[in-house]
């Protein structure tokens, strides 16, 4: 691959995973606003940990 394949991979998992976060908040807080749930997920990936 070649690396610019290889950053069009990577940024397809990372929104992915931002897609997938958003939908399970949406599932536990269906009271959210939209606005809050992107708040959320925004807040969870700047803050998340390897």
């Amino acid at each position: 691959m070649t690396p610019e394949q290889k950053l069009r991979v990577v940024l397809n998992l990372y929104y992915s995973a931002r897609k997938l976060k958003l939908s399970g908040l949406r599932e536990q807080h269906p009271d959210w606003s939209e606005d809050k749930l992107r708040d959320k997920v925004r807040e969870i990936f700047l803050y998340a940990r390897t």
